[in-house]
């Protein structure tokens, strides 16, 4: 199994409470209350290492929210890398409403990140020890668009792949760059970048095989929430329809799958396989309330259910 590393520019303190029902104005009393590390590679490293897996965390963390941040991810018993900043890491809050079952999610902006601060990131990546690096999460103000696509073009002559999962403007500058082992966009990230209104299986197949075709990346997963997920790969795509599950929160389903399928594929398991154990462990994080992401037990339940390929 190779080692992976992850990376995390806008990494979050991730707060879930519960309450009977939202009043605006008057105070609300919570319950169970429950705090953890998050942002997208901290996510991805923490049910690649649930699953059995070896990962490092590289992220920021700065501010009086920082030493927080770096507590919970020790308490996950996750290896770090931390890049000190001045900003304060962002605290992220999920609140399920029981009288309705909705999940409410505020998430902020994060902190204005200086030059010396993202190019320090840089020359400690440059340094990295792994097999394959995942790239996930927006980037926070002040970080060049293109910053995913220099840590590619940083890597790659050092035979790291490099899996690819953001948004907007750092997406594609980072697909642009090329070379990619994965990228996971969801159908909105897909439609954005291609400037295609896709929605058939068929027609998002067709959008992501073009990335597939130009050599930008081996392998383009592109989750659509209930609907599914398509997989584009050089023989061609594939479409698994979503499992039949309640779901009680979206918090880590797109990390959780990017876990799954990058832990199946360091495990030696075929691309379908893998994709197949992605969406398993997608479905499994929205099991349950708050941010616990998914667990394994409930993946390899979920996978019994996944479609054969």
């Amino acid at each position: 199994m190779k080692n992976i590393a992850t990376l995390t520019m806008n990494p979050t303190i991730d707060v879930s409470y519960d309450i009977a029902r939202m009043h605006h104005t008057h105070k609300m009393r919570t319950r169970n209350e429950w705090y953890a590390p998050g942002g997208g590679g901290i996510n991805v490293a923490r049910v690649f290492t649930r699953l059995g897996g070896h990962a490092r965390c590289y992220y920021l963390s700065g501010g009086a929210t920082g030493p927080a941040l770096d507590g919970l991810i020790d308490a996950h018993q996750l290896v770090r890398t931390r890049i000190p900043i001045a900003g304060p890491t962002r605290v992220a809050s999920a609140v399920l409403e029981h009288e309705t079952g909705k999940e409410y999610r505020f998430t902020p902006q994060g902190p204005a990140i200086s030059e010396p601060e993202w190019r320090a990131c840089l020359d400690l990546l440059a340094e990295a020890d792994c097999g394959l690096m995942v790239l996930s999460g927006s980037l926070p103000p002040g970080v060049p668009d293109d910053f995913y696509a220099r840590v590619t073009r940083l890597l790659r002559p050092r035979g790291i792949e490099i899996v690819l999962d953001s948004s907007g403007p750092a997406l594609a500058h980072g697909i642009d760059a090329g070379d990619l082992l994965l990228i996971k966009p969801s159908l909105g990230e897909l439609q954005q970048y291609a400037g295609s209104k896709a929605e058939t299986p068929e027609e998002i197949g067709k959008v992501a095989m073009a990335i597939v075709e130009s050599g930008k990346a081996r392998l383009a997963a592109v989750t659509m929430g209930h609907e599914g997920a398509v997989l584009a790969r050089a023989e061609g795509p594939v479409f698994l329809p979503a499992l039949k599950i309640e779901a009680a929160s979206a918090v880590g389903a797109g990390d959780s799958f990017v876990a799954g399928m990058v832990f199946a594929l360091s495990m030696g398991r075929s691309e379908l396989e893998a994709f197949r154990f992605g969406l398993a462990s997608g479905s499994a994080a929205v099991l349950r309330a708050g941010t616990g992401l998914a667990h394994p037990g409930d993946i390899e339940q979920l996978l019994e259910q996944v479609q054969p390929l």
